[in-house]
C-alpha cells in the first residue's frame, strides 16, 4: 500500500503542502483541472521552482488577480499572516465575505476526485469549529474574508484532490512545531502559537522549533490532523518520490520548507501488518429522528470515521432506540466524539479499544466505458484475498453520465477480471 510521511520540521501550510505534493509528483495539469471545477474566480495559482537555503522546492502560491490585486494586493495564507476564519463581529457588511455553509456548498458542487470532497469539507469544518472556539462564536458565523476564503479553498480542495489523484495513500505526519511571538489579526496581534493552531493540535504531539515566528497555520493545522491517520516518526517505507513545498519567506534557522516522502509499505513491516488497533465508540440514542441518524453517520465519515453503522436496541422502559457506532484512530478520535457531540443528543459516549485483523490494501486502476475507476485490493500473506471497484468513483461516474451505479460498478468488475486474465 502507498504511503505519504508529510515531515512538518519548520512547520505547515497549506499552500506549502501543495507545493510539497505537486514537487512529488502530483500533475500540475490534473489539479488545475479540478480546481477548475469550482465556482471560484479571481485569483491565479502560481507555480514555480524557488530556492530556501540551497533546497529547491515548489512554490504553489494562491495570487488575487483583476480588482482584488488593488484591493487586497497578493494573498499570503502561509506561515506568518494569519487570514483564516473570523467572526462576523465587525465585520457584517463585507462583500467579499464566505461562511462555511457556503464554502461547503461550492466544495459539494465541484465533483471532486475520490474521497476530495469529504475530506476538504471536513478540514473546513475543523477549521471553523476552532476558529469559532476561541472567538466565542459558531462555526456557521465564522467567515472567511476574501483573500483568506481564496486562499483556503484553493490550498485544502487542492491537498485533498491532490492525494486523491495520488492514489490515496495513508496520511502519517511528524509532530508539528509551533513557533513563537505574535502574529497580526484581525482582531489585533495574537500570541504564537494562534489560538486556532493551539484548539486543532489538541490530543497531537508537537514539537520544540528555535525558528521564530508563525511555524504552523491554521490552515496548515487543519489539513494534518483532518488527514493523518497518526502522528510520530517516519514509518518503515520504501521512498519513491520526495518533494519539497516552499513558504512565502526564508527560514533563519533551517529552510522554509515542508517536505513530502512517498513510498510503500516494505512486506513483513509493522505499518504493512494485517493488524492494528481502533477505537470503538458508541452511543445509544432514543430521541432522534431517522434524517438526523442519515445525516450523523455521514459527519462523522467526513470527521475521519472509518466505519460507522447503526443498530436496533431495546432501552430501559421497553423503549425502541439505536446504538450509533463507529470505528476511529487516535488521530481523528476528538474529532469524530465532537461530531457525535454536536450532531446527536446524547450525553455520554462509550469507548473501547479494539485489536483487529484486517487485509493490507492497495489501489489499481482501470478504465471503463465510463472512466477510470479505482479497484482496491485487499492481500493476505501477499496473497490476494478480495478486489472491489471504490464506491466513491463508481457513484461518481454514474451520477455524471446519469446511469445506474450498478453499470459502473458491473464494468469495473469486469475490466479488473480482464486484466487478471490477459
Amino acid at each position: 500500500m502507498s504511503i505519504i510521511y508529510i515531515d512538518a520540521f519548520i512547520g505547515a501550510a497549506g499552500d506549502m503542502l501543495l507545493g510539497a505534493l505537486l514537487d512529488a509528483g502530483l500533475p500540475e495539469a490534473a489539479l488545475r483541472e479540478v480546481l477548475a471545477r469550482m465556482p471560484v474566480a479571481g485569483y491565479r495559482l502560481e507555480v514555480r521552482r524557488d530556492m530556501r537555503m540551497g533546497l529547491a522546492a515548489t512554490r504553489a502560491a494562491v495570487c488575487l488577480t483583476d480588482e482584488a490585486d488593488h484591493a487586497h494586493g497578493t494573498a499570503h495564507h502561509d506561515q506568518g499572516h494569519h487570514d483564516e476564519g473570523r467572526p462576523d463581529e465587525g465585520h457584517h457588511g463585507h462583500p467579499h465575505a464566505r461562511h462555511l455553509p457556503e464554502i461547503l456548498e461550492i466544495i459539494a458542487g465541484a465533483n471532486l476526485p475520490g474521497r476530495a470532497a469529504g475530506r476538504a469539507s471536513a478540514v473546513f469544518r475543523r477549521l471553523a469549529e476552532a476558529e469559532a472556539k476561541v472567538h466565542g462564536t459558531t462555526p456557521d458565523q465564522v467567515h472567511f474574508h476574501e483573500v483568506g476564503a481564496v486562499d483556503a479553498i484553493v490550498d485544502i480542495v487542492g491537498v485533498c484532490s491532490g492525494l486523491a489523484l495520488m492514489g490515496d495513500p495513508r496520511v502519517i505526519v511528524s509532530p508539528l512545531p509551533m513557533g513563537s511571538g505574535f502574529v497580526a489579526s484581525a482582531h489585533g496581534r495574537l500570541p504564537i502559537p494562534a489560538p486556532a493552531v493551539v484548539e486543532l493540535a489538541r490530543g497531537i504531539p508537537v514539537a520544540a522549533s528555535d525558528e521564530p515566528g508563525e511555524l504552523t497555520t491554521p490552515t496548515g493545522a487543519a489539513l494534518l490532523v483532518t488527514l493523518a491517520e497518526r502522528f510520530g516518526p517516519m514509518p518503515a517505507m520504501i521512498p519513491e518520490a520526495v518533494g519539497y513545498g516552499a513558504g512565502s519567506r526564508q527560514g533563519r534557522t533551517a529552510p522554509n520548507v515542508l517536505r513530502v516522502i512517498l513510498g510503500r509499505e516494505p512486506a513483513g513491516s509493522p505499518d504493512a501488518a494485517e493488524a492494528d488497533s481502533v477505537w470503538v465508540l458508541e452511543a445509544n440514542l432514543d430521541d432522534v429522528t431517522g434524517e438526523t441518524l442519515g445525516a450523523t453517520t455521514r459527519a462523522l465519515l467526513d470527521a475521519g470515521a472509518l466505519d460507522a453503522w447503526l443498530a436496533p436496541i431495546t432501552m430501559k422502559k421497553g423503549r425502541p432506540g439505536i446504538i450509533l457506532g463507529c470505528l476511529v484512530d487516535d488521530a481523528r478520535r476528538a474529532a469524530v466524539e465532537d461530531a457525535i457531540f454536536r450532531q446527536t443528543t446524547t450525553f455520554g459516549i462509550r469507548r473501547t479499544r479494539a485489536e483487529r485483523s484486517k487485509l493490507a490494501r492497495r489501489h489499481v486502476e482501470v478504465a471503463t466505458p465510463f472512466g477510470p475507476v479505482r479497484i482496491k485490493i485487499g492481500t493476505r500473506a501477499g496473497q490476494v484475498v478480495t478486489a472491489l471497484p471504490e464506491y466513491e468513483d463508481c457513484l461518481r461516474l454514474a451520477q455524471s453520465r446519469g446511469i445506474a451505479f450498478r453499470e459502473v460498478y458491473d464494468a469495473a468488475r469486469a475490466a479488473y477480471d480482464a486484466a487478471q486474465q490477459s
